[in-house]
This record gives structure tokens, sequence and C-alpha cells, in this order.
């Protein structure tokens, strides 16, 4: 809640016409001047005394970090050992050159195993790594229109949206309408399910038209998702490759089968020039 200015003892008489009734409604603060002044709210001692709390750390205890008396142990190779004290713990983690890890500390008592630490957050950030790569993003890819798009122009905008459809990308498909074409919205519609079955095979009507403002928009689908689109243009590109380099060996086996058949040239014989005195010896 707002706190009130309060008018100090000596100007406590009519306020002025021209000063305006003031409130506070986040912190309290001073005004300086000789009419108002604003009342000072002590600052409590809960708010005084809290602080900002540290990291959290999401690491696993292992070796001497694991304070508990007592452990329930796992071997390395996954077999139970029981609840055995924490001393014995790390002392068998030392003889076996491995390491203790707490991995359930909400347990009564928590459990502990036997095992590389250093490879096991190796192997875990590989697959994190493996993971990330094999997620798929869907992206909205957005093509805009005009009602009264010439011919041309539409076949050039169908073509873009059949190369996202085939890419695994929905496609947001935008009417812009302009002026008095507000007051036609069945041509941004007719154009919209035109478009709708001219890529039929490759996508299907995901949200169906709706205006919004001077726009009209749709959403169309593909029907293949997006790993499958990433497989079929990663075949496709090494079938390319493979095809050029074919065509490559070929037209160097051409070539040289090409210098092969040709007869060998039969050297120049040096004649004497004709500028010389034929006297002289050469």
């Amino acid at each position: 809640m707002g706190r009130t200015i309060r008018w100090c003892e000596p100007c406590s008489g009519e306020r002025p016409d021209w000063l305006p009734l003031v409130t506070i409604k986040r912190k309290p603060f001073l005004i300086s001047g000789p009419f108002v002044h604003a009342a000072r709210r002590p600052r409590s001692r809960a708010s005084a005394a809290t602080t900002t709390g540290g990291h959290i750390s999401t690491e696993l205890r292992i070796n001497d970090r694991i304070r508990v008396p007592e452990v329930r142990l796992v071997g390395p190779n996954g077999e139970t050992v029981g609840i055995v004290p924490t001393p014995d713990a790390l002392r068998l983690a030392q003889e076996a050159d491995l390491d203790l890890v707490e991995i359930a500390p909400q347990g009564k008592p928590p459990v502990c195993k036997l095992m590389d630490y250093g490879k096991f957050k190796y192997e875990n950030a590989q697959k994190a790594r493996e993971a990330r790569r094999n997620q798929t993003n869907v992206i909205i890819k957005e093509m805009k229109l005009r009602p009264k798009i010439d011919k041309h122009d539409y076949e050039t905008k169908k073509g873009h949206v059949v190369r996202f459809l085939n890419a695994g990308d929905k496609v947001k498909i935008t009417i812009m309408f302009r002026g008095r074409e507000q007051h036609r919205p069945e041509l941004g519609f007719r154009l919209l399910q035109k478009l709708a079955e001219d890529v039929e095979e490759l996508g299907f009507v995901e949200s169906s038209p709706k205006q919004d403002g001077r726009n009209m928009t749709m959403v169309i689908g593909p029907h293949k998702k997006k790993a499958d689109a990433k497989v079929e243009a990663k075949e496709a590109k090494e079938e390319k490759a493979a095809e050029r380099a074919a065509d490559e060996a070929a037209e160097k086996a051409e070539r040289t089968a090409a210098n092969a058949a040709r007869p060998a040239s039969t050297p120049k014989v040096k004649r004497r020039s004709e500028n010389l005195d034929p006297d002289i010896d050469v």
C-alpha cells in the first residue's frame, strides 16, 4: 500500500494549491524542500538478515567428501556388498584402485558404488552429446503471399514450401491483405486451398485458414519426420558424391586411353641454320 506524505509541524497550515499530493508506492523517500518530507520506514530485521544462497552443486560426492558413518556398498560389477562403515568402503576402493561414489544420497544409508569416476563422467558426457545430436527441433518456416499474386511468383513460393516440407519443417502460410482487399477474404481462402492441394503429397493442413486482422494464416505440417528427412538428405548427398566420383574416374580413364592410343611423335631433327657460314663446323 502507498504511504501519503505528512506535513511538517511548521508547515501544518493550509496546503498551497500549486503543490500536488504525492503518494509513495514503492519505497519511502525524502523530498527535499521546506514544505514536505516522507516518513521513513525502519528496515525489518528479517530483510536485513536475508542473504542470497550459494551455488548448488550437482556433482556426486566421492571418496573423502562422503561424511556419513556407514553406506550401502555396491561392487564395481553391480553386486551388492551390504551395509559397511564408510572407512572400510574407502579402504576397499583404494585397494581396488577405484573411487567410492555416492549414487543415491537420499537412501538410508546412502548407496555408494565402487567405480572409475573419471570414466563414468566421460561416458555420461558422450551419451549427452549423442542425445543432443539425435534430438530434432521442429522449425516453423513462414511464407508470405498476396491475394493477387502472379502465376510465376506463386510457382516460386510453392517451390520454397515444397523444399521446406521435404526437409521436415512446418510451414506457416500468410496471406497479406491491403486496402480494399480486406473486404475480399475469399480470395485468400481460395489461394490457401489451392496451395494445400498442390502440396498434398508432401504435407497436410495442420491449422485451417484463420483471419487475423489484415492477414490470413494457415499451417501445413510435413508427412515425414525431421529425423527421416535428415537421413534421406544425407543418403542423397552421399549418392550424389559417389556419382560425381564415378564420373571423374570414367573421365580420367577415357583421357588415359586416348593418350595411350595416340601415336608416338618422332623426335625433331635439328638442321643447320641457313644463316651460318657453311665452312664453319658446328
